[in-house]
């Protein structure tokens, strides 16, 4: 009997402990399992890259997803505007456009202003804080062109879902403590949401470090030291940049220096907020902008590019040794991914035979507007001449075509028809770009063609383009390409065309002049996604996954609610079984 009841005792011990442990592991942001959360976004950063580099990583950087984490190497995100303000909308909110709101970096807002275009995060009912007096405003006399664009303050205040970092602080009723981190505004405030205690970017002009009202009136201390200390003078030093530059985002932004410069202001600010010392987890998203500012120059297949992610890997294991040091990694989750991709330099495609082609937007802007201007504003026979009108707002900035509707109004020109001309005429517009068509055969014996001595250049053309209308309706094509397109669309009040060029074509001067994105195709798509940390199964696998996961991943693992628009899955396959939920749950 007494061996019954002790054995009855050590039963219900046993199974209560079982229970807490249960509790604590489906509840772990409740009891600061993880202490902290790091997301590490890398802007402009192709997920091949962490394949094509790999051999020479060194240290903790990248290796601690690679050969450590879950390793996620066919990560796709799955709509068409890929670039950064909604690349890190979608990693924050678990959504993608059509959930967050966010389509580009800037865009035209037809209930704010018809003269010039604001930015995703623009916000002028707050204010920057504590700039330096070395900072001019670009709108005062004596600016220079290089000046930011806007010194007015930034919110998340067209974000239109939230984000993990919001649910984890609504879940915890504000104990946990999140905030963002980027050389830009948008880097900094969208992937952190609504609710963050704080994001922080750099002021263009200084390179000192800033915030808005809508977060504070000042500074905190910490941030104020780090800013009055010597660290930006050693990082121009370390760009080979002078020290006194009012150009720092332009010419030390571009550099790995610009990267040991931004984790160096992260870790001041784990330290400065004690981030992994409070009862619930915090989170911090640090997104880091220099491969981006560079690699627009000079395109992912450069010896500028390896050399920038070979530093980054440096520079990740130094901060990742550091985390290690100050919270301890046993007690922090970290992740990877990147806002977008990036294509080819033009002209090295076309080398390969690749019918890739810089297109001169300018041009076709030109020819679409005279043909616009010879449908409907051409002169009557007896007519008095009518005044050429401006049918496009300036641009462009694909892969939107915004029209200027006063114009069509002031003709009595409705948005169905208007937007129909633009995208029947764009084709053409951008086809008489091509220098060296096919040539005309007629019908008997075939003309003789002479052979080239090299490749004649890729003729530009455009594969799709679809009304605003016919997006806002959902007609688009019962195929992945119509997915992506729906998921890519929102409207700001303007009537405009989406315009997709053939794949490895874009909008430049030249061929060999720099690279871009913002397109539906793979390259622009393909992001790394990789996890570390107490949770995640280490491997390397090869479903396909996307950027949405990631939030509803955290969060199911964190015992939150998902992002309010979330449509992601929870990567089940890289938890632990005993940790992992129901395929597709949307509760807890």
């Amino acid at each position: 009997m007494k061996f019954l009841r002790r054995f009855s005792r050590s039963f219900v011990v046993v199974a209560a402990c079982l229970l807490a442990a249960s509790t604590l592991l489906r509840a772990q942001a409740f009891v600061a399992k993880p202490k902290l959360i790091v997301f590490v976004v890398i802007d402009q950063f192709r997920g091949d890259y962490l394949e094509r580099d790999h051999a020479k990583f060194q240290g903790r950087g990248f290796r601690i997803f690679t050969d450590q984490g879950a390793w996620f190497t066919d990560c796709y995100y799955d709509y068409a505007n890929t670039k950064t303000a909604p690349g890190h909308a979608t990693l924050g909110t678990g959504a993608y456009t059509d959930g967050h709101g966010i389509d580009s970096n800037e865009w035209w807002d037809a209930s704010r202003s018809d003269q010039v275009q604001v930015s995703s995060v623009q916000d002028e009912r707050y204010k920057l804080v504590d700039l330096p007096a070395s900072s001019i405003p670009a709108n005062q006399p004596g600016a220079p062109e290089w000046a930011a664009k806007f010194l007015v303050g930034s919110s998340p205040v067209n974000l239109r879902a939230t984000t993990f970092g919001d649910e984890l602080r609504l879940g915890t009723q504000g104990r946990a403590r999140v905030f963002g981190v980027s050389l830009k505004d948008r880097a900094a405030i969208l992937p952190a949401g609504q609710t963050a205690n704080a994001a922080y970017w750099l002021d263009q002009t200084s390179g000192q470090f800033t915030t808005s009202t809508y977060y504070m009136e000042h500074l905190p201390e910490w941030a104020r030291a780090f800013n009055a200390g010597g660290r930006r003078a050693e990082a121009a030093r370390a760009a080979n940049v002078d020290e006194d530059t009012q150009q720092f985002f332009e010419l030390v932004g571009r550099t790995p220096a610009a990267n040991d410069y931004e984790l160096d202001f992260a870790k001041a600010l784990i330290e400065g907020e004690k981030l992994g010392q409070n009862e619930v987890t915090d989170y911090l998203v640090v997104s880091l902008s220099a491969n981006d500012i560079q690699g627009h120059q000079f395109g992912p297949d450069s010896d500028s590019e390896e050399q920038m992610i070979l530093a980054l890997d440096k520079s990740l294991d130094g901060f990742y040794s550091w985390l290690d040091k100050k919270v301890g990694l046993n007690n922090v989750w970290l992740a990877l991914s990147a806002d977008h991709g990036v294509a080819p330099v033009a002209g090295e495609a076309a080398k390969l035979g690749v019918r890739a082609a810089a297109v001169n937007m300018d041009k076709v802007y030109d020819k679409l507007n005279e043909a616009l201007n010879d449908r409907f504003n051409k002169r009557k026979p007896g007519a008095a001449a009518t005044a050429k009108l401006d049918f496009l707002m300036p641009g462009p900035d694909l892969p939107y075509i915004v029209l200027d509707k006063r114009s069509f109004e002031k003709l009595h020109i409705d948005e169905k028809t208007a937007e129909e001309a633009v995208a029947e005429l764009l084709p053409a517009a951008v086809d008489i770009l091509n220098q060296n068509p096919l040539p005309q055969l007629k019908a008997g014996k075939p003309a003789a063609i002479e052979p080239a001595e090299h490749r004649l250049d890729p003729a530009p053309h455009v594969q799709y383009a679809f009304t605003r209308l016919q997006l806002a309706a959902g007609q688009v094509p019962n195929s992945e390409l119509g997915r992506i397109l729906a998921h890519s669309y929102t409207t700001h009040g303007n009537w405009s065309v989406f315009m997709i060029l053939d794949g490895y074509q874009m909008a430049g001067s030249g061929p060999f002049a720099g690279t871009t994105h913002f397109s539906p195709w793979s390259y622009d798509r393909h992001v790394p996604l990789a996890f570390y940390g107490a949770p995640f199964v280490p491997g390397e696998y090869h479903e396909r996954v996307a950027p949405v996961d990631l939030a509803v991943t955290f969060s199911s693992l964190a015992g939150v609610n998902f992002p309010s628009a979330a449509t992601g899955r929870v990567l089940n396959e890289a938890i632990k079984p005993e940790l992992s939920r129901p395929a597709g749950s949307l509760t807890h």
